[in-house]
């Protein structure tokens, strides 16, 4: 079987000690370079992939340092400490400059652990909205490869229809999966935590050009939680709280249907005038 095109995305080839080569994938491709999510997901990718992981990632975060340009690219994944239960990573995406020089692209850091059975509870609910097949499916940006890897379903919050500067909500929620369907993973995951077109086009009504510059995820459910949710849909919700001088920011949560909390993520994303 032809492998998922997120699969063939996030590739990584092992070519010495810590250090992987892949190479971007048109179908992620983005108005500029490659879709910030699947970035991310090769980033986790080298993580889940490397012979000394201990357990399961609890958090990622990615640094967008510049824009990564199509083609291959070099990621370096090395724990740099590993303790009973908790292990610490540091990653870096490298490609060639003018010169021929690696030059850093992204910088990651992230927190794997061995996952105990302890009491817990989720405090953040998800939202009581209409199930996946009573909401229509959306097609955002047809003329951008990546939003067609993902099935959604806006529940409030799409594109706006008219840009005249009078949005008033930065809100999302939607039903999103991938497209088509692949059963979830933390890789996968964390594309789907950077699946939201930007707040302040929502929140303003206004394509103002933007770029995310960091971005964190807190993975709250493991293996088995994913197993369960398989290629269901996921409840994807997004806002942000504050704009202002250039940047702003989004929180975002990602429910499965049973309403377990996955994941939960932030962002700081600039955007200019």
């Amino acid at each position: 079987m032809t492998p998922h095109a997120l699969d063939q995305a996030v590739a990584l080839h092992p070519t010495g000690a810590h250090q992987y080569r892949g190479a971007t994938s048109p179908a992620y491709a983005n108005m500029v370079g490659p879709f910030g999510g699947i970035t991310a997901a090769a980033a986790m990718q080298s993580v889940m992939q490397h012979p000394e992981r201990l357990g399961e990632p609890i958090s990622l975060t990615v640094n967008y340092a510049a824009a990564l340009a199509d083609g291959e690219f070099a990621i370096t994944a090395r724990p740099v400490r590993t303790n009973r239960s908790t292990q610490h990573w540091v990653m870096e995406i490298t490609q060639p400059d003018a010169s021929g020089a690696p030059a850093t692209v992204l910088t990651a850091t992230a927190v794997t652990a061995v996952r105990r059975e302890t009491w817990g509870v989720d405090d953040e609910p998800m939202p009581a909205v209409p199930a996946p097949d009573r909401v229509a499916r959306t097609t955002i940006a047809p003329q951008v490869a990546w939003p067609q890897r993902y099935a959604m379903r806006f529940i409030t919050g799409t594109i706006p229809e008219r840009w005249d500067g009078q949005g008033d909500t930065s809100l999302i929620q939607m039903w999103v999966r991938d497209e088509p369907q692949r059963g979830l993973d933390f890789t996968s995951l964390s594309a789907l935590a950077d699946v939201f077109y930007p707040r302040v086009w929502l929140r303003r009504a206004k394509p103002v050009p933007t770029g995310t510059v960091s971005m964190t995820v807190y993975f709250h459910a493991g293996s088995a939680e994913h197993t369960a949710t398989g290629s269901g849909w996921l409840l994807a919700q997004a806002r942000g709280q504050a704009f202002r001088n250039g940047f702003f920011d989004q929180t975002a949560q990602l429910w499965n249907e049973a309403g377990v909390l996955l994941a939960t993520t932030n962002q700081i994303v600039y955007y200019k005038e």
